[in-house]
C-alpha cells in the first residue's frame, strides 16, 4: 500500500537543540508503522526515530522535507534503494509499538557496516526496546560503525579484535561495571586467511587452520564464558553460521569446517548453561550480500541459486534475520535452545 497524505498523522512536537522543534509523524504501511521525525529546514536536519540521518540543503521548507521522506518511505517499502540526492541513505527503523525487550541489555559483536547481519540484529533489538553495547574491529572500521552506534543509541561502543589479547575481556569488564548484567550476546564474527579460505581443505596450513578456528569458533566459547556470570537471571547467546557447515558449498572451504565446529559448540554450551536459564542458538541465514560474503568466489551465482531454489523464491534480508533473532531473546522462546535456526526462506530443505 503506497503512503498517502492520510497516512501521515501529526504527533507531538519534540524539543531539540537550541529551542528548535521537530515534528513527529507515523506512516502506516501494510500493518507496519514507521516513526518519522522531520526537523525544520532552518536546522538543516532530517531525522528518523529521533536520530539524525542526513543534512540536506535540498529541503528548503517543511513541505519539501515531508515529500522527500514520504517518497523515501515508499521506496523503502518496495525494497528499492533509499537515497536523498547527494546526502546518502535514509534508514527507516520500524517503530515497534510493543517494546518486548524493554529493560533488556545486550552486546552485539560484528557490525562492519549497514549491510552486516549484526547490524540487522542490532536494529531489531533496539526497535524492540533493548539497550545495546556494540563493538568495532579497529580504527578503520570505527568510522563506519560510529554512525550506526548513534542510531542505536548504544551506550557502550568499544574496539574488539578477537586476535588482540585482552580486548574481549575489556568489553565484558565494562559491561559488568556499567550494567552489572547482560541479557543477550550476538556473536557475528568469522575469519579465515586468504590462503586457507581459497585453497583446498586438505591443503590448509596449521597456522591458517588455527586462526580460522580461533576467530570463527573459539571466540564464541570465550564470550559464553565471559557472559555466564552476567546472566544470573538467564539470557540468550547467539552466533551466526551457514548452510556450508552441513553440506559442501563450492568455495566455502575451511569456513564450512569452522561453522560445523561452531554448531557443535552451540549444542554443548546449551547443555552446559541450560540449567542456569541461558539459551544458545546458531542462526543460519540464507546467502546474503554482506562484506564477509564478498570474499567468497562466485558468490553472485550462489545468491541467484538461493533465490531460485528457496520455496519463498526470494533472498533473506538482514531485517528478516534481525527480527527472528530478536524474537528468540524474548521469554516467549524460553524453551527453544541448542539448535541451528534456519532463516533462509526454506532454502536448506530443498535438494
Amino acid at each position: 500500500m503506497p503512503l498517502t497524505k492520510a497516512n501521515w498523522v501529526p504527533n507531538e512536537e519534540l524539543a531539540v537543540g537550541k529551542g528548535a522543534t521537530i515534528q513527529q509523524f507515523f506512516a502506516a504501511v501494510d500493518g507496519d508503522r514507521f516513526e518519522i521525525n522531520v526537523a525544520p529546514w532552518g536546522e538543516g536536519q532530517l531525522v528518523v526515530n529521533g536520530r539524525e540521518i542526513a543534512r540536506t540543503a535540498e529541503a528548503k521548507d517543511r513541505r519539501q522535507a515531508f515529500s522527500t521522506l514520504k517518497q523515501a518511505a515508499e521506496r523503502y517499502v518496495r525494497g528499492d534503494p533509499v537515497d536523498l540526492t547527494g546526502n546518502g541513505k535514509i534508514r527507516l527503523i520500524p517503530a515497534v509499538k510493543a517494546k518486548l525487550l524493554q529493560g533488556k541489555k545486550g552486546l552485539v559483536v560484528g557490525i562492519a557496516n549497514e549491510r552486516s547481519i549484526a547490524w540487522g540484529c542490532a536494529a531489531a533489538f533496539r526497535a524492540f526496546g533493548a539497550d545495546l553495547a556494540v563493538t568495532y574491529l579497529d580504527d578503520k572500521a570505527r568510522k563506519h560503525v560510529d554512525p550506526l552506534a548513534r542510531e542505536l543509541e548504544a551506550t557502550i561502543v568499544m574496539p574488539l579484535d578477537a586476535r588482540m589479547p585482552g580486548q574481549m575481556e575489556a568489553v565484558f569488564d565494562r559491561i559488568s561495571k556499567e550494567w552489572g548484567k547482560l541479557d543477550f550476546v550476538v556473536h557475528s564474527i568469522a575469519f579465515a586467511p586468504q590462503d586457507a579460505l581459497h585453497g583446498r581443505v586438505v591443503d590448509v596450513p596449521l597456522e591458517g587452520f588455527l586462526t580460522t578456528m580461533q576467530v570463527s569458533c573459539w571466540t564464541f566459547l570465550r564470550m559464553a564464558q565471559l557472559a555466564e556470570p552476567l546472566m544470573k537471571k538467564g539470557g540468550t547467546l547467539f552466533t551466526m553460521t551457514y548452510y556450508g557447515s552441513r553440506t559442501v558449498v563450492k568455495n566455502y572451504n575451511i569456513m564450512g569446517v569452522a561453522k560445523a565446529a561452531l554448531e557443535s559448540a552451540v549444542r554443548y554450551v546449551a547443555a552446559e548453561l541450560g540449567p542456569k536459564g541461558i539459551r544458545v542458538h546458531a542462526i543460519s541465514p540464507g546467502p546474503l550480500a554482506t562484506r564477509a560474503a564478498s570474499g567468497i568466489p562466485e558468490f553472485d551465482k550462489l545468491l541467484e541459486k538461493a533465490k531460485t531454489k528457496a520455496p519463498a523464491h526470494r533472498l533473506v534480508s538482514i531485517e528478516d534475520v534481525g527480527a527472528a533473532t530478536a524474537f528468540l531473546a524474548h521469554d516467549a522462546a524460553r524453551l527453544i535452545t541448542g539448535d541451528t535456526i534456519y532463516i533462509d526462506g526454506g532454502y536448506h530443505v530443498v535438494d
